[in-house]
């Protein structure tokens, strides 16, 4: 092994841990009635998406700790694998709310974001890092 592929694992592994620290401290939030910014935005998506199967305060519960085990286990850098899919159905879900909720993700839609939009946007930043790690930790 060179000097280059470990100075490029050890960049990799970094990038995984960071991602792994946004899932873990949003998704603590989550688990605090309040503390999360995105708590409403959760619970009102979830609600649309399982048609109100699940209560708002189960899938707000179920969501922070998906999002826990999900930044615990990419800190650890164990079941890489699975932990992809489980961040790629997560984050395809973030995404509904650009449907389900124009109202909340847009101010003039489809381009003028708002706040709520910028947020869930910037998750584009978060896959495209994953896959890099992917990527990266397969070779």
């Amino acid at each position: 092994m060179t000097i280059n592929t470990i100075k490029l694992k050890n960049r990799v592994a970094i990038l995984r841990v960071s991602i792994g620290i946004i899932y873990l401290w949003f998704g603590t939030l989550k688990f605090f009635h309040g503390v999360s910014p995105a708590e409403d935005l959760a619970k009102e998506t979830i609600t649309l998406l399982t048609f109100g199967l699940i209560p708002p305060n189960i899938s707000l519960l179920l969501l922070a700790i998906w999002e826990v085990a999900i930044g615990a286990l990419l800190i650890m850098g164990i079941f890489n694998r699975k932990v992809f899919w489980l961040v790629l159905v997560h984050m395809i879900c973030t995404f509904t709310p650009l449907v389900l909720l124009p109202n909340v993700s847009f101010t003039q839609a489809p381009v003028a974001l708002t706040l709520v939009g910028q947020y869930i946007i910037k998750n584009i930043v978060i896959i495209s890092a994953l896959l890099v790690v992917r990527v990266m930790e397969e070779k």
